[in-house]
């Protein structure tokens, strides 16, 4: 059964027209035709169709066993960009913002503040290559060698391996932001101030085009 086959049928048995459930799923009912018709293989708005037909976006885009969305512990995160996390994303629930986002779906249990946010450039390969997702909750703080996402007083953010290395006079901790490509230099809050905007809790490959 494709995913056409399978938003159709799911639709038919909730009883609700393709107006009723794109207006559910906030999309156009030419765009929800276009999904049944075979034509748009994969939706951008997957988990506001599967909101809408009550089931796991993972079984409409892959199949398998069906499982009600009551029975499925997952929930969904924005996926934003690296200008977006430098603005906003440090302890403010990013969902009550205005934008429209991607989201991706975890079944673990991270704060409101939590984010996703897509890989882009090589500093920090070969661990982490352009298109990787990683998920970010600014309510943990880091640990020596973990990874984080923090602000410089650019306007983007920066991704980079966290590495305490001395107590200042005040009490407060200086840290270095180390890049895992030799070719990128180290960021160190003792020579600029630096805000760590959250720590990376997952860390998602996917399959790259050949």
């Amino acid at each position: 059964m494709s995913l056409a086959e399978r938003v159709k049928k799911r639709r038919l048995e909730l009883g609700q027209s393709q107006a009723e459930a794109a207006e559910k799923a906030g999309i156009k009912q030419q765009s929800w035709a276009s999904i049944e018709d075979g034509k748009t293989l994969k939706p951008r708005n997957i988990v506001g169709i599967a909101e809408a037909l009550k089931c796991d976006p993972a079984w409409l885009m892959n199949g398998g066993s069906f499982l009600p969305v009551n029975e499925v512990n997952t929930r969904r995160i924005p996926l934003i960009n690296y200008v977006q996390a430098g603005e906003f994303a440090s302890k403010s629930p990013i969902e009550a913002l205005d934008g429209n986002f991607e989201y991706v779906m975890t079944d673990m249990d991270w704060s409101q503040y939590t984010f996703a946010l897509r890989i882009t450039g090589d500093s920090m390969e070969p661990d982490f290559k352009t298109g990787d997702v990683i998920i970010v909750d600014p309510e943990i703080e880091p640990t020596p060698g973990e990874f984080v996402v923090a602000k410089n007083g650019e306007h983007e953010a920066t991704f980079k391996k966290y590495r305490p290395t001395s107590i200042s006079p005040e009490g407060s901790q200086h840290f270095e932001l180390i890049p895992l490509n030799n070719d990128y230099p180290t960021m160190r809050s003792e020579e600029r101030h630096i805000d760590i905007i959250g720590t990376m809790v997952e860390h998602r490959i996917y399959r790259r085009k050949r």
